[in-house]
């Protein structure tokens, strides 16, 4: 029997300077030996639906890997777990609207795509790192987000050898 099945997804703009941080840390994962085979890495840029897509073929964890600001330092890493929005109070033409433009498809659109379609995995979590610079047309890391990067791998890891561990202790 299979063991269970992990999506780690990079997410952000390569050309938008330090929001290409997911993406990096998701080559990086892809270059590593450390993963296990139940552990699929993939990048979606900034298209949300595939994301969407990738995650309607059934995951137990999903980590998305991100640029995340959070009032901290350049390269201050964060692990979080999202709290998916609640829309059930929307009407349907609401609902239409706020998820019309799958061009705009955020990682936390996706998520509550995914809520109200009920192919949320179990455990959900955010690996983000503080960026420096957002702003303009520029492409690679700052010197403090480049940094965080070998930091970002390990913690990955571990939360992937966490999850798997708990789930085999079941």
């Amino acid at each position: 029997m299979p063991g269970p099945s992990i999506l780690i997804a990079g997410v952000g703009n390569v050309l938008r300077g330090d929001d290409g941080f997911g993406i990096e840390l998701a080559n990086r994962l892809l270059a590593t030996s450390d993963l296990p085979p139940s552990a699929k890495v993939i990048e979606t840029g900034i298209g949300g639906m595939t994301l969407v897509q990738e995650v309607m073929l059934g995951y137990d964890l999903l980590i998305l890997l991100d640029a995340y600001r959070n009032n901290g330092k350049p390269g201050e890493l964060h692990l979080l777990q999202p709290v998916v929005s609640d829309l059930s109070d929307l009407s349907v033409h609401e609902l239409r609207d706020y998820f019309s433009d799958t061009h705009y498809a955020t990682p936390m659109r996706a998520l509550n795509l995914l809520a109200q379609m009920r192919k949320l995995p179990e455990t959900i979590y955010i690996l983000g790192c503080e960026p420096e610079s957002l702003d303009g047309l520029r492409i690679g890391l700052s010197p403090a987000v480049a940094a965080s990067v070998d930091k970002a791998v390990r913690m990955a890891l571990r939360c992937v050898e966490r999850h798997l561990s708990s789930k085999f202790a079941e």
